[in-house]
């Protein structure tokens, strides 16, 4: 498993995770928990998505 996601898209990724798992807990809505997808691959820099089409954001 190697990186493919940069430092800037990690951090945004992250972010953008809490603030739906943050809105998940703020409205009882179990969907928005989709949130913890975009924190995991924030925090261990491998988005398997981006495997088949080569990309990586990593400098």
């Amino acid at each position: 498993m190697t990186c493919n996601v940069g430092d800037t898209e990690r951090m945004a990724r992250i972010l953008v995770g809490l603030a739906l798992v943050g809105f998940a807990f703020a409205t009882n809505s179990w969907w928005a928990f989709i949130g913890v997808v975009p924190v995991f691959t924030g925090i261990f820099a491998f988005c398997p998505a981006y495997l088949p089409f080569g990309i990586s954001t990593r400098k």
